[in-house]
């Protein structure tokens, strides 16, 4: 079905003009539609940023959509909202504030039904489902504060000078012994070896919170760094290994040379390719060290304890330091390379880690950690003030004071 038909279907089937034959088509849609195009449907619907915070289709909320849009007769847009939702449009663009000629509003009737029942599919809630909803909860009125994160890294070279990488202009920025370092347009920096021989000098390219970027490694090698992180590699691979250091979290494309097998150290823990697509998440607060494969063959290897990964798998090193082998959700552990917040049984002091680290805040506990757990999707380009209206409509008690985040029983 094209993106404007399952819209029209959405549409029809909240006014009760749907046929059997596209309420079939609608739902064998829903049923398999994969996550690019589930979230592409919203951005069609026009759901506001807030609102842009979704569970993944089940079957299970699939069978909630079809109980929740039993309505069989056009109502005004705010009935209609919380007939569908069961609270509140606390979001204006819901709520005209003066009356508007009924020619005018079928068309914003319309595409608020296609909205609303597309979020549907969460359950009725903006971005994390949970057993037991708390209703009741008042929401919080915001203002403006930290944003979400973006392009921002410094790169400390060879002499220990630092260039800011997202207030650098385009075009080379330095030589680091043979090797050219450049800012392309669209904001990578390159390594670009101009010659064999000589000494390689090592640099350090580090993400801040609310920070992420690109580099491409002299082999040819593409990192994408998360919030928070550090890679030392040198401005040459020489001998017959690429030894790289992460601290933080990176995804890896490698290039190929089995004559020089590609490994990332981090702390004690060895990671070892030849050629090949893996991310690893390090970050210290964390509890697990995890490595997981896209592509290819890795080795991870801690003193003597050794595993080989195939795709689809990942190595998680606790804090005990045994290596444990599991089936990887890839598309959990790619979410922020991608632009997305995606959590599937993460705990609450997980998920707000990650928000600390991408939106540069601090969180504080006022009192004992609730025992919740989340599963949902939403876009890192979100404000923080849309996050945090999405985990209060979760149940979470927050509120954002300057930069800290304060969370609260």
């Amino acid at each position: 079905m094209t993106r404007e038909a399952i819209i029209s279907s959405l549409e029809k089937y909240a006014a009760g003009t749907l046929t059997p034959e596209e309420e079939r088509s609608l739902f064998a849609w829903l049923e398999t539609a994969p996550p690019q195009e589930f979230h592409a449907l919203l951005d069609a619907a026009g759901v506001p940023d807030a609102l842009k915070s979704y569970p993944m289709p089940t079957s299970a909320s699939v069978a909630d959509f079809r109980r929740k849009l039993e309505l069989r007769e056009p109502v005004p847009e705010r009935t209609f909202w919380q007939k569908l939702t069961g609270r509140a449009a606390f979001h204006r663009p819901f709520e005209p504030t003066e009356p508007v000629p009924a020619h005018r509003l079928r068309p914003t009737w319309r595409k608020i039904a296609a909205a609303a029942a597309v979020l549907l599919l969460a359950g009725g809630s903006y971005w994390m489902f949970q057993a037991t909803p708390q209703p009741g909860k008042n929401h919080v009125v915001l203002h403006s504060g930290p944003q979400p994160g973006g392009n921002k890294a410094t790169l400390t070279l060879g002499d220990g000078s630092i260039i800011t990488l997202d207030d650098a202009e385009a075009g080379a920025l330095s030589q680091q012994g043979n090797t050219k370092i450049v800012k392309l347009q669209g904001g990578r920096i390159v390594y670009d070896p101009q010659a064999d021989g000589g000494a390689p000098v090592f640099n350090t390219i580090s993400t801040p919170k609310g920070g992420q970027y690109q580099v491409q490694l002299p082999d040819g090698t593409v990192v994408w760094m998360n919030a928070a992180s550090s890679l030392r590699f040198p401005s040459a691979f020489t001998g017959n290994e690429r030894l790289v250091e992460l601290t933080g979290e990176g995804y890896f494309e490698v290039a190929a040379d089995v004559e020089k097998p590609f490994k990332v150290a981090v702390k004690d823990v060895r990671v070892e390719v030849l050629g090949t697509k893996f991310n690893i998440n390090a970050y210290p607060e964390e509890s697990q060290a995890r490595a997981a494969l896209l592509e290819g063959s890795v080795r991870v290897r801690r003193k003597d304890d050794a595993v080989k990964l195939a795709p689809g798998q990942e190595a998680r090193i606790g804090q005990e330091g045994k290596i444990a082998v599991s089936p990887a959700d890839l598309e959990q552990v790619l979410a922020w390379k991608n632009g997305y917040f995606q959590f599937e049984g993460a705990t609450l002091p997980v998920l707000l880690r990650q928000i600390g680290r991408w939106y540069d805040v601090e969180v504080v506990w006022k009192g004992e950690v609730p025992e919740k757990e989340f599963a949902g999707r939403i876009s890192r380009n979100v404000s923080l003030e849309a996050m945090v209206e999405a985990l209060r409509s979760s149940g979470v008690n927050c509120k954002i004071t300057g930069r800290t985040l304060e969370v609260a029983p």
